[in-house]
C-alpha cells in the first residue's frame, strides 16, 4: 500500500475548465499517464482530495465512481480508494478507438453490434467457467442495481461493474480488454444521459436473468440473455440522446460527434 505526497495534486482550474466530474476523471487519468499515480497507490481521503483538487465532495465522488466503473480505481471499505493493480485483466486505452470513430464516423449501432458480439461470447464462456467468487460479485452488483433504481448514475456504475465481472469470469483476458475498450466509450455517453432513463427496473431484471443463466452454467441462455439486454440498452441510450441531443453532441445514428465532444470536455 503506497500513500501519496499531497504535493503531486493541484487544483483544477475552475475558470478555465470547470469542475465537473468529467474534469476529475480527466485529471486523475492524466496523473496516471504521467506516472504520478501508480498501481497500488492509495488516494488521499475524500475530504482531503476534494480540497487538493478544488472540487466539491459530490463532484469528486462522481468522478471516482466513474473511474471505478471503468476498472481504473477500486474503493475498499474501511481502507480507501486505490489505483488498480496491473495483475488483473489488461486494460486497453479507448483513445485510439475514439479517434477512429471520429475519423470514420462510426455509428452507435456499429458500436453496440461490436459490443454484442464480444459480450455474447463472454457470457457463454462465463457460464462455463465462472467460479463462486465471481458469482458472488455478480449477485452483489445485481442487488446494487435494484437498490439504486432511483439513482441512475449509481445504477450505471453497478451496471458497468456487473459487465466487467462477467468478462473477468470468462477467463479470456483479450476479450475482456476489448469489451472494456468498447464499453468505456458507450459508458461515457450513457453517463451524460442516464438521468433521463425510464427502463432501469427492466434493465435490472435482465441483468438478473444473465446472472441466473451463468449460475446455472447454461451458456446458450447466457448468450441469449446478454443479447436481449444489450438490444434494450441500445434502444434506451438512443432514446435518451434523442430527448436532448445537445447534451452529448450526438444523434442516435452517429457516434463520432460524441467522441469528439468527450475528448474536448
Amino acid at each position: 500500500m503506497n500513500d501519496l505526497d499531497p504535493k503531486i495534486f493541484s487544483a483544477i482550474d475552475s475558470e478555465r475548465r470547470g469542475t465537473s466530474s468529467e474534469e476529475v476523471v480527466a485529471r486523475l487519468r492524466e496523473m496516471i499517464h504521467r506516472g504520478d499515480l501508480r498501481p497500488g497507490d492509495r488516494l488521499p481521503a475524500e475530504r482531503e482530495l476534494a480540497k487538493l483538487l478544488g472540487v466539491s465532495r459530490p463532484t469528486l465522488r462522481a468522478g471516482i465512481g466513474s473511474l471505478a466503473a471503468l476498472g481504473v480505481l477500486q474503493s475498499r471499505q474501511g481502507a480507501g480508494t486505490f489505483v488498480v493493480n496491473t495483475d488483473g485483466p489488461p486494460a486497453l486505452d479507448s483513445g485510439p478507438l475514439r479517434m477512429m470513430a471520429a475519423l470514420h464516423g462510426f455509428t452507435t449501432a456499429e458500436m453496440f453490434e461490436a459490443r454484442r458480439a464480444l459480450e455474447m461470447a463472454i457470457a457463454g464462456l462465463a457460464a462455463e467457467r465462472a467460479t463462486g467468487d465471481y458469482m458472488a460479485t455478480m449477485a452483489e452488483e445485481v442487488a446494487g442495481m435494484f437498490a439504486s433504481l432511483d439513482e441512475p448514475e449509481q445504477f450505471l456504475i453497478h451496471d458497468m461493474h456487473f459487465h466487467q465481472t462477467v468478462a473477468a469470469a470468462s477467463g479470456n483476458r483479450i476479450l475482456t480488454a476489448l469489451m472494456n475498450m468498447v464499453a468505456t466509450i458507450l459508458f461515457d455517453v450513457r453517463s451524460k444521459t442516464v438521468k433521463r432513463a425510464t427502463d432501469l427496473k427492466e434493465s435490472a431484471e435482465m441483468h438478473r436473468r444473465i446472472y441466473r443463466a451463468i449460475r446455472q452454467h447454461n451458456w446458450q441462455e447466457a448468450r441469449s440473455a446478454m443479447r436481449d439486454h444489450l438490444m434494450l440498452a441500445q434502444k434506451a441510450q438512443e432514446e435518451e440522446i434523442d430527448q436532448d441531443p445537445g447534451s452529448t453532441g450526438l444523434t442516435s445514428r452517429s457516434a463520432s460527434s460524441v467522441v469528439e465532444s468527450s475528448e474536448s470536455a
